[in-house]
C-alpha cells in the first residue's frame, strides 16, 4: 500500500503555490506510506543544458567543489546549487558526458533525474518530515508527482523510493504490485537498458519510456503497458508538459481526482484533496479502469 499524489494547475498565477498545495496532498498519505517519500515538479523548461537531480547520502557533501571540478576537468561551466544531501546540477554538457564523468570521478553519487523541467527529491522519512527536509513548500512549477511509499517488496533505501525516472523529462510513481518485472526486465536489458533497483516500478518506468524513445507518443507507450504490464497498479506519470494516470484492468488501487477550471488533482484518497481551493466545487470522479487519462501543461 502506497499513496499517490499529482497536481496540474491550469492558471498560470498558481504556479507560485504548487509546492504549498501539495505538501497537506503528501501529509495526507502518510499511513499509506510511512517509510519513505519523493517528489518531482516540471517548471518552465531551460533554454539551454540540462539539470540533473543529484542525491549523496551526506548533507556534508561540497557541491560547489563538485561544480569547479567539473571545469577543471571538462572545460564547461556548470551551477551546482545544494540543498542538504541533494542537489541540483546545470550545465549544458551533453548528458551522457556528464554521467559518465559522474560515474568515474562520484560513484557513490545517485542521479535522480535528468532533463531540462524537472527537479526531483526523494528520501527515507515520513511525508511530513522529507517535505520540511527539502522545503517542498516552497516549491514552484506547472504540475508534480508525488508517492508515499510504504515497501512491500524491495528494501527501503533512496534509490527505490518514489518517483521513479528514465531518459528524459520522464518520471512515474505506483501504487501496487508487478507480477512480470523480471521478465520485463530481461527484455529491456537485451535493449542495453540499465537498472539500478530490484524495485518493480523502475521496469514500468523504464518499459514506457523505451517506448517513447522508440517513438511512441505517451498515450501509444501507455496502450502497450496495458498489454505488457501484469498486475495490480494505478501509475501517474510526468512529462515535461503531460501528466498522466491510469489503472490496471482490475482497477484495485485506488485514486480519485478533483478537476476545476483551475487545477487538476489526484490521490489515493478524497482526504488529500479537501484541503484544495474551491474543491467543494470541484468535478469529482474515479478513474475507469483500463483507461487512460492525461492532462496537458
Amino acid at each position: 500500500m502506497c499513496g499517490i499524489v499529482g497536481l496540474l494547475v491550469k492558471t498560470p498565477a498558481l504556479r507560485a503555490r504548487l509546492g504549498e498545495m501539495l505538501v497537506p496532498m503528501m501529509i495526507g498519505m502518510t499511513e499509506r506510506g510511512p517509510d519513505s517519500a519523493g517528489l518531482a515538479v516540471f517548471s518552465a523548461p531551460l533554454a539551454n543544458g540540462h539539470k540533473y537531480s543529484l542525491y549523496s547520502g551526506t548533507a556534508s557533501f561540497d557541491w560547489e567543489g563538485l561544480a569547479q571540478q567539473l571545469f577543471t576537468h571538462l572545460r564547461m561551466p556548470a551551477q551546482c546549487e545544494g540543498h542538504g544531501n541533494h542537489a541540483v546540477l546545470i550545465t549544458e554538457l551533453a548528458p551522457a558526458a556528464v554521467r559518465q564523468w559522474l560515474k568515474e570521478n562520484f560513484p557513490a553519487l545517485h542521479v535522480l533525474s535528468c532533463g531540462r523541467a524537472i527537479d526531483l527529491y526523494k528520501d527515507i522519512g515520513t511525508p511530513s518530515e522529507v517535505a520540511q527536509r527539502y522545503n517542498f513548500g516552497s516549491l514552484q512549477g506547472s504540475h508534480a508527482v508525488g508517492h508515499t511509499r510504504m515497501a512491500t517488496e524491495s528494501a527501503v533505501t533512496p534509490d527505490r523510493a518514489h518517483p521513479f525516472t528514465a531518459g528524459e523529462d520522464f518520471c512515474l510513481v505506483h501504487n501496487g504490485s508487478l507480477s512480470n518485472p523480471y521478465g520485463l526486465r530481461r527484455k529491456l536489458e537485451t535493449e542495453g537498458i540499465h537498472f539500478e533497483t530490484d524495485n518493480d516500478t523502475e521496469a514500468a518506468c523504464r518499459f514506457l519510456e523505451w517506448r517513447m524513445r522508440e517513438g511512441d507518443e505517451l498515450e501509444t507507450a501507455i496502450q502497450k503497458g496495458f498489454e505488457e504490464l501484469d498486475g495490480f497498479y494505478t501509475f501517474l506519470i510526468g512529462t515535461e508538459n503531460k501528466l498522466a494516470l491510469v489503472r490496471d484492468p482490475f482497477a484495485c488501487k485506488p485514486a480519485v481526482v478533483a478537476e476545476t477550471d483551475d487545477y487538476v488533482a489526484i490521490a489515493s484518497e478524497f482526504r488529500s484533496l479537501a484541503h484544495l481551493p474551491d474543491v467543494k466545487n470541484a468535478h469529482i470522479y474515479e478513474p475507469n479502469p483500463e483507461e487512460m487519462y492525461v492532462w496537458t501543461a
